[in-house]
């Protein structure tokens, strides 16, 4: 597995969750009870070390079993999912071994956005997803998608400048609150949630060196969902 080298990830890049040759073990518990705060601290976690707690990696096997389950979209229309999966792809592309799309991290995405983000969260990737289209248009005449591959990288490029100058900002003391027309903010989630869920697939952790192994099997018991309970 290998970031596209057309552009620099500057503050999630799938290279976090590698483990310098060592095989690690998760171990996955089928019945864990999972609520909001979980998912946020796996999504946080990932972006920011390759040391993520075993538990937490335990979240993310559990996310991608509803992934499976899920025979439908539930956000993302046609053309949103479009653009998620070729964003997920640039990040990380299908080399020699299985890239974003293979591992349905498209799909892992709307999971989050349907069940786990708070509705501002949700609105704000799907604005974030609206301006790329925006701005490829006002730079190239078209949306995202039909864009060609330098075009897109060259987008993607300028999202992560974007994020840069944010962080340039918040250590300056002058971070302004107002973030819905901050596309930085999509591109971030968009990161986030792309290492997520390819590192959490069965496919991605076996690419990156963690074995799964599921501990227990609950049979046909179900597992706690995202009730309105959990999810605080």
């Amino acid at each position: 597995m290998r970031v596209n080298s057309r552009y620099t990830p500057l503050v999630v890049t799938a290279e976090h969750a590698l483990t310098a040759g060592k095989r690690r073990s998760i171990v996955c518990r089928y019945m864990i009870s999972m609520n909001r705060r979980d998912v946020l601290r796996l999504l946080a976690a990932a972006s920011l070390s390759s040391a993520v707690p075993g538990e937490l990696w335990a979240v993310g096997r559990q996310l991608q079993t509803q992934v499976a389950k899920n025979a439908t979209l539930r956000t993302l229309n046609p053309h949103q999912n479009a653009t998620v999966t070729a964003i997920a792809e640039l990040i990380i592309p299908q080399t020699d071994t299985p890239g974003a799309t293979a591992t349905r991290v498209n799909e892992f995405i709307d999971l989050i956005l349907t069940d786990w983000y708070a509705p501002e969260e949700k609105r704000r990737f799907l604005a974030g997803l609206k301006n790329a289209d925006s701005r490829c248009r006002g730079l190239y005449g078209k949306d995202f998608v039909d864009c060609s591959a330098d075009q897109q990288a060259k987008l993607l490029t300028e999202l992560d400048e974007d994020i840069a100058a944010e962080l340039k900002l918040r250590r300056a003391g002058t971070h302004h609150h107002n973030e819905e027309q901050k596309p930085q903010h999509f591109f971030y989630m968009m990161k986030q949630l792309t290492v997520v869920g390819y590192c959490t697939s069965e496919a991605g952790a076996q690419v990156i060196g963690y074995e799964v192994i599921p501990s227990e099997h609950g049979g046909c018991m179900p597992t706690a969902g995202p009730s309105s309970g959990n999810r605080s």
